[in-house]
């Protein structure tokens, strides 16, 4: 109908430069034929009805469009190999674009002004924002966290007091599970901003156990007997971890670059700056390598048993060992048990508090 107005409108004769007045313009409408009249109404819808017809098929030739593109850009985050959390997020930014832009062309074609409908809508979104401004600080947390990576879906986090396995991150918050299997949401804003505790960033991770001996047990007796339990579970780093020495190989064996012919003694302007600049980047990656081999120094992981303090009542002891990230909770309970058990067998005593009562008589 909108359209069928701006069409007899325009085919209506030239009005003064006047406000336009609706009496007028259904006077000019009277004065034309009835066959006039009804030759542009039938026009008018039969222009509204091929433009309606075009915007349809405009609109599922493009929804089929995004379809492919969707699908295209999946496979090429999958073959990547793109982390799923950032994955999901870019595929949603990129339907939401493309379905926008659709719906504008869709409503250009059917003779709206897109024009007005952007301002609206930058507008709407101005009063939004403004209105959302702590949701919207919580998006661009989540876009800081999906480029950044603090964290990844699966790893175990310690954050806003609470500690749990990452299970999804979304745009505007991450879902965390407790052991207890409790689901809880926390706001992304406060997590780009606050700290986050990543138990799972490194391969891994220490284990600190504290002993209590009696006085007059041997420390001797039991630093051997806790090497000795610590030292027989496969879990347990023996001396070093082999695993960050193989990614400084891989990053000294990328560095190598294959040998080019040597280039003629005479060379040109350029050719003196090329090589200059040559110079340069071989000094650079000199160093890089100096670097990178000074990580090859391993530091000895081998597991110690030290007097940390001695008590009141006992000696305390601290046993410390390495494992991987994946086996510290394991570790950790399978060796106080250990400890409680086999420790008493070779003559060490856990003390535990104890208190002497001396009651004197009314004679003394």
């Amino acid at each position: 109908m909108i359209n069928l107005i701006q069409y007899i409108q325009s085919t209506l004769p030239a009005l003064p430069d006047s406000v336009p007045n609706v009496h007028e313009d259904l006077s000019v409408l009277k004065s034309l034929p009835v066959d006039e009249l009804i030759n542009r109404f039938i026009t008018g819808i039969v222009s509204l009805a091929i433009n309606l017809l075009i915007a349809v098929t405009v609109f599922y030739i493009g929804k089929f469009i995004i379809r492919k593109l969707y699908n295209m850009v999946t496979r090429i985050m999958l073959r990547r190999r793109v982390d799923h959390s950032l994955s999901t997020f870019v595929l949603s930014f990129v339907r939401i674009v493309m379905y926008f832009i659709l719906i504008v062309t869709v409503i250009g074609i059917l003779g709206i002004e897109t024009s007005s409908f952007l301002a609206l809508f930058a507008s709407a979104g101005v009063a939004v924002g403004m209105a959302l401004s702590g949701t919207l600080q919580n998006f661009a947390g989540g876009v800081l966290i999906l480029l950044l990576k603090p964290y990844r879906v699966g790893d175990y986090i310690e954050a806003q007091g609470f500690a749990g396995t990452v299970k999804e991150i979304q745009i505007f918050a991450t879902i965390i599970v407790t052991p207890d299997n409790k689901s809880i949401n926390i706001p992304n804003g406060s997590l780009s901003t606050g700290s986050v505790n990543n138990y799972s960033r490194e391969m891994y991770r220490r284990v600190d156990w504290s002993i209590t001996i009696s006085y007059g047990d041997s420390v001797d007796t039991a630093r051997g007997e806790i090497l000795r339990i610590l030292l027989g579970d496969e879990r347990v780093v023996k001396q070093y971890t082999d695993e960050p020495i193989a990614a400084v190989d891989d990053l000294l064996k990328d560095m190598e670059e294959p040998e080019e012919p040597e280039a003629p003694a005479k060379q040109g302007f350029w050719g003196r700056i090329f090589r200059h600049h040559r110079k340069k980047v071989e000094q650079w990656k000199e160093k890089q390598r100096e670097e990178i081999a000074a990580l090859k120094v391993r530091p000895d992981r081998s597991p110690v048993v030290v007097v940390e303090n001695l008590g009141a009542n006992a000696v305390e002891l601290k046993a410390r060992a390495w494992v991987s990230t994946a086996d510290y909770w394991g570790v950790y309970y399978d060796m106080n048990e250990r400890f409680y058990n086999e420790l008493p067998k070779c003559g060490i005593h856990f003390p535990f508090p104890q208190l002497d009562v001396h009651i004197h008589g009314k004679d003394e």
